[in-house]
């Protein structure tokens, strides 16, 4: 796939760890793994600190990927070397109030029993009901 030329290499590696980050959270959340400490935890995967990572994803800071820091990511990853060079994202750049909202509802479908998370669903597909003409 040819490396999107309206985005500088930085970007492109933050947006790629970025995916990597959300599917990440989807194979633990399969495997019912609390949404609290996923950021800790991917950390750990990609074998940097917490607190590095929270750098990276951070939209204030973005701290740039090195090259030796996007090889480990790769490895760790389990991604093809330059893997992370490539303009990887089929979607939009991840929505951190998205991001938000998922592991609320997550956690709120998660406490409840069997009538509360059918409430819940009610309530989603209530909203998500196109409007009638």
């Amino acid at each position: 796939m040819p490396r999107n030329t309206s985005m500088s290499l930085p970007a492109i590696r933050r947006n790629n760890t970025l995916v990597l980050f959300g599917e990440f959270v989807a194979e633990q959340a399969l495997q019912g793994v609390k949404p609290l400490g996923m950021a800790e935890l991917f950390a750990k995967k990609l074998q940097i600190s917490a607190s590095m990572w929270t750098q990276i994803r951070s939209e204030k800071t973005q701290r740039n990927i090195s090259d030796k820091l996007a090889r480990q990511i790769e490895t760790a990853c389990g991604k093809p070397a330059k893997w992370l060079d490539e303009d990887q994202t089929t979607e939009p750049e991840v929505d951190h109030g998205e991001e938000r909202f998922i592991e609320l509802a997550r956690l709120a479908y998660r406490s409840q029993n069997a009538r509360g998370k059918r409430a819940l669903r009610t309530l989603i597909l209530e909203q998500t009901k196109p409007p009638e003409a």
